[in-house]
């Protein structure tokens, strides 16, 4: 029987069996209760209130037996807006050492830029703390092994945060992956393009941006000294020195997910391209970036090829996709959906058309047709189910919030999270490799089980 119809025959069981522990009941998403005592109570601090500090606390505290009790952030505007949020008695600093002293916090969550991510970590699980720091892990390829040993010789819980890996989505994907149903996987091919000032990073700039409301000598860290610029500190993903460009921010999403599907270490070969087209704003990296990766054969899954794309210049609003192509079907995810496609290539090689039968004399022809339809007898129609199938997160559904609870479930059972460090590194290695492909005009080897350039 076909890898095929296997599956087809399984396929009710697959599209009811929960991927997850998690339940979604209408558009409320509920996790499994544990029976918290008091002293399951997590009390949570932030370094680093920005755009994905803010989102990464609401989606933690959408979890229960979350208290957020501190923030620091080098913005003393950030420090009065998270007091708004989360109540006046939050303890707020511009100083993250203070916070991990404080023997009332058990988790922090990094969500600095990207130049910041290695120190603080590596700090904050040296205090004792559970950290959850934001992708990329890192922003060189220097700095992973202090954090896989800092990770090593201490109790705490490291996650990192691409919120994707947990999505009930990509477990959906993983299971029709590892069913056989693509056949043998040929390529894939994934983008993230926008077209908006926003997406783009050229986020609002308050107006009281000085160097009395920000502690600007601290954000720039080893990076050189320079007179205040509220520029590069309120829009630093555009700089090379603070961020980690398009690679960091999107590419490490892309790759994260599909080493989750495929439960793969990474390439071993990178080349990117692309440049600056559109947003000359100051920014040193370019808006349109694309990168080509070598998977050598792995455990599980044979030697493939993957296609990225980032490109801030996309009109119609670009979007979000990643399609896995193999010898029998495709797999294509978006944002909270994904499509299965069969499209079985088939075993006979075929003549007519454009082949070149047609340019044979009759005589050859005739013999060539007759020993084709004794070689290659046509096989019986076989109905085996629908071509095209598509699956939809529940309504309410929030990865982000999955993530958290992977996180918070690991700190309090003892157990595994689905990003650790290594992941964390492995999806960030790639993303720097383009970089550095990009930059230095160069092909990048990379050797993802030892996670060192070669």
């Amino acid at each position: 029987m076909s890898t095929r119809r296997k599956f087809l025959r399984r396929l009710p069981a697959l599209l009811a069996a929960p991927v997850l522990s998690s339940q979604v009941a209408g558009a409320t998403l509920t996790f499994p209760d544990f029976g918290f005592a008091a002293n399951d109570q997590i009390n949570l601090a932030c370094v680093g209130l920005g755009i994905q500090g803010f989102n990464n606390v609401n989606a933690a505290l959408k979890n229960p037996g979350i208290k957020m009790v501190a923030a620091c952030d080098l913005y003393t505007g950030r420090l009065e807006r998270a007091k708004e949020v989360y109540g006046k008695e939050l303890y707020v600093t511009r100083d993250y050492r203070e916070l991990l002293l404080r023997e009332d916090i058990d988790a922090v969550i990094v969500a600095t830029p990207d130049h910041w991510h290695d120190t603080i970590t590596i700090a904050a699980l040296d205090a004792g703390k559970h950290v959850y720091c934001e992708k990329p892990l890192v922003q060189s390829l220097d700095e992973g092994r202090a954090i896989l040993e800092a990770e090593k010789r201490n109790p705490g819980v490291l996650i990192v945060g691409s919120q994707r890996v947990s999505s009930i989505l990509l477990d959906k994907a993983r299971d029709i992956y590892r069913s056989g149903e693509l056949g043998q996987l040929v390529m894939i091919e994934t983008y993230n393009d926008r077209f908006s000032a926003l997406g783009a990073w050229q986020y609002s700039i308050p107006r009281d941006a000085s160097p009395e409301t920000v502690d600007w000598d601290t954000f720039l860290k080893d990076t050189g000294d320079l007179p205040f610029d509220a520029t590069r500190f309120f829009r630093w993903r555009n700089y090379q020195d603070y961020g980690t460009g398009v690679g960091g921010d999107l590419f490490v999403h892309l790759f994260s997910g599909v080493h989750r599907m495929l439960d793969s270490v990474g390439p071993n070969r990178v080349f990117a391209t692309g440049g600056l087209r559109y947003w000359e704003d100051g920014r040193d990296v370019p808006d349109v970036f694309l990168a080509n990766c070598d998977y050598a054969e792995q455990p599980g899954h044979p030697a493939f090829n993957m296609q990225l794309r980032v490109n801030f210049v996309a009109g119609g609003g670009g979007g979000s996709q990643t399609r896995l192509i193999g010898t029998e079907g495709s797999l294509e995810l978006g944002y909270n959906s994904l499509t299965l496609r069969r499209n079985q290539l088939p075993a006979a090689p075929g003549y007519g058309g454009w082949d070149s039968f047609n340019t044979f004399p009759e005589s050859t022809r005739a013999d060539f047709e007759k020993w084709y339809k004794a070689t290659y007898p046509p096989a019986p129609p076989e109905v085996v189910g629908p071509n095209e199938w598509t699956y939809r997160t529940p309504e309410g559904y929030s990865d982000h919030v999955h993530h958290f609870n992977n996180w918070f479930t690991a700190i309090r059972t003892g157990g595994k999270v689905v990003e650790d460090g290594a992941f964390g590194f492995r999806a960030a290695a790639p993303s720097l490799l383009a970089n550095e492909s990009y930059f230095g005009k160069k092909v990048m080897g990379w050797d993802p089980v030892g996670m060192r350039v070669v």
